[in-house]
């Protein structure tokens, strides 16, 4: 494996980092910006959709482009978004600078992966893959728990000039030792929308935008909801984020190992029906229990929420790949808009559940959102079997079976 792949693992740690740190940040930015929680809380909102939209749209234009030279302008923009963030005076210039910053993060994470994929042989590749992604986790672990403490006591400006230079190594290792590679075009986007048309693969865009939308309707108000169900601040929601990071981490290769012995849809089943129940008792804890009771369950709610829910990706991206292996990737990168759609869409559904009603509910909603996933999985599952039947029952009969006795005859 090309230890020059390290730089873009460097990379993707810093891009996890930011992406789910502001969730532990969004009541230090409220209370700095003069804003409220909910309207604080469109920031991930913002990002996620500007992902979503931007993503595939700059992986076409830059299709033809050196994939070297497209690192590093994404890198180099990343970094010096996060500075815009960091000195932003008002909301809507920190909301501008989150759409820079998922604009940077969208270039950079379909070229890495595509960089790590052509650099070495086909039998490598998953685990060329897993070293971009191990930064990913990484920031789960270690890179969100430590900004949530950075930002509980120097601000939550520093969390985002801790960014930037977390950044700085990778730009100078993929300037210093990333080969240069020649650009591949890229399927269009009326290429790209045609095959998400496609009954299966929409079925699958569909169930991951439900279960991340209940995630990130939770996620991106968990430091709310840990201060008003438990009372936790600073150190203590960043040991729950780790918490949290931890059962990612495991669930992820749990996750990828069930799907490649199972049936990945079983393996889905257990993951909504888990998220469901996790995300139920968050909210009885919240609304109905002490604050001295609600500690313990909370924390063990979340990691048992990060165990279940971090083995949805590996289990959906195995079957779109299996749903036909030449398209895998654009139907990846179709999955990865699908992501940011339910993450915005669940974190604009959480800041309407903030605001009209408490904090502690949203528990409530985040598990209804599974409980679609789930229907979701469950029609589509039937109807695949049903079309598996009829194309069946509609084959021509087999050569040897005029050879049958007729029916009575028996076969022994």
């Amino acid at each position: 494996m090309p230890l020059s792949l390290l730089w873009l693992s460097v990379g993707a740690f810093a891009i996890g980092t930011e992406g789910l740190m502001i969730a532990g940040l969004i009541p230090a930015i409220a209370d700095d910006l003069g804003v409220s929680i909910p309207l604080a809380g469109h920031l991930v909102t913002i990002f996620a959709l500007a992902y979503a939209v931007g993503s595939p749209l700059i992986a076409v234009a830059t299709g033809g482009l050196d994939r070297k030279i497209v690192l590093l302008g994404a890198s180099i923009g990343f970094a010096l978004a996060n500075l815009v963030a960091a000195s932003s005076s008002s909301f809507a210039a920190l909301a501008a600078s989150r759409v820079l910053l998922a604009l940077c993060a969208g270039a950079f994470m379909p070229a890495a992966s595509g960089y790590a994929a052509s650099t070495v042989a086909p039998e490598l590749r998953g685990r060329a893959l897993a070293t971009i992604y191990c930064g990913f986790t990484a920031a789960i672990v270690v890179g969100v728990p430590l900004g949530a403490v950075l930002g509980g006591r120097l601000g939550w400006r520093a969390t985002f000039v801790g960014v930037a230079i977390l950044t700085v190594p990778a730009i100078l290792g993929i300037a210093a030792a990333l080969p240069r590679q020649r650009g591949v075009r890229t399927a269009g986007l009326r290429d790209r929308l045609a095959i998400a048309r496609r009954p299966a693969v929409l079925a699958i865009l569909l169930q991951t935008a439900l279960g991340l939308a209940g995630a990130f309707c939770v996620y991106t108000y968990l430091a709310p909801f840990l201060t008003a169900a438990a009372g936790f601040t600073g150190d203590a929601v960043a040991i729950t984020l780790a918490v949290f990071g931890v059962g990612a981490a495991a669930g992820n290769l749990l996750g990828g190992y069930a799907s490649d012995r199972w049936d990945p849809r079983r393996v889905l089943m257990v993951v909504f029906a888990v998220l469901a129940a996790a995300f139920v008792v968050l909210s009885i804890a919240g609304q109905f229990l002490p604050a001295a009771a609600a500690a313990p369950v909370a924390v063990v709610a979340v990691g048992v929420w990060g165990l279940a829910g971090w083995g949805l990706p590996p289990a959906q991206q195995t079957r779109l790949v299996r749903l036909e292996p030449a398209l895998a990737p654009v139907t990846l990168s179709l999955y990865s808009s699908s992501v940011y759609v339910g993450t915005s869409a669940g974190a604009a559904l959480g800041s309407g559940v903030v605001a009209l009603g408490s904090v502690t509910s949203i528990g409530w909603v985040g598990a209804a959102c599974e409980l679609a996933g789930l229907v979701a999985l469950a029609v589509s599952w039937r109807q695949c079997i049903a079309r598996v039947r009829e194309a069946a029952s509609a084959a021509p009969p087999p050569p040897f079976a005029a050879a049958r006795p007729a029916a009575g005859g028996g076969v022994p």
